[in-house]
């Protein structure tokens, strides 16, 4: 990837013009790495499926593995999900922004191919502006699969994006180092009762401490 594929930009006020030249990757069916509150991310239309082809094409990714969504705000996160449970609204309210992605039934328009060839999508509004602010600028919500080919560890700067992924990724926002900890935890909340599918940044005791 050349110098003009990574674009530095302000991790707590990030330049208008730098999430549009994003944007219109993400519109022509790009993939664009940016950073989160845990690792960098791979972002995505997941309505687009020769966008969500080459997303898990670049990362060597099994068709039946899911890729996550993030969300500007939980306004947005209505655009990908197709019904709240009482539940997921007291988990969203409780963690959101933050590592927590919340498993539920996902609405057509998403591509399958982002679904793990199921009904279900993991959604999260990230504590991190310029994650924030790249799903409110293209409108909808993005894919966040970590930045890194399956297998290898997620990379949690804008260099280690470019040595693990190259010119497969279109465009990379510089924030400079992220966070090095653990991914997202993610909880199914469909039902009455949370179920935990993968443990991560957020402790699933948390979790339950919350909803008592």
């Amino acid at each position: 990837m050349g110098r003009r594929g990574v674009i530095p930009v302000d991790v707590r006020h990030p330049d208008p013009s730098a999430l549009a030249v994003a944007v219109r990757a993400l519109v022509a069916g790009d993939v664009v790495a940016f950073p989160t509150d845990t690792v960098y991310g791979l972002a995505a239309d997941p309505c687009n499926p020769a966008a969500t082809r080459r997303l898990f094409a670049l990362k060597g990714r099994a068709a039946n593995a899911a890729a996550p969504l993030i969300a500007a705000d939980a306004a947005q996160a209505d655009l990908a999900v197709r019904a709240w449970t009482p539940l997921a609204r007291r988990l969203a309210d409780r963690f959101w922004p933050g590592p927590l992605s919340l498993v539920l039934d996902a609405v057509p328009s998403i591509d399958p191919g982002v679904l793990g060839d199921g009904t279900t999508v993991a959604i999260r509004v990230p504590a991190h502006p310029v994650a924030c602010a790249l799903a409110a600028a293209f409108g909808h919500p993005v894919t966040a699969t970590s930045a890194n080919r399956s297998g290898v560890p997620p990379a949690s700067d804008a260099p280690a994006v470019v040595a693990g992924l190259g010119d497969g990724v279109a465009l990379v926002l510089d924030a400079g180092p992220g966070a090095a900890g653990p991914p997202s935890t993610i909880v199914d909340s469909r039902g009455e009762r949370p179920k935990l599918l993968r443990e991560g940044a957020i402790a699933w005791g948390r979790v339950l401490e919350s909803l008592v």
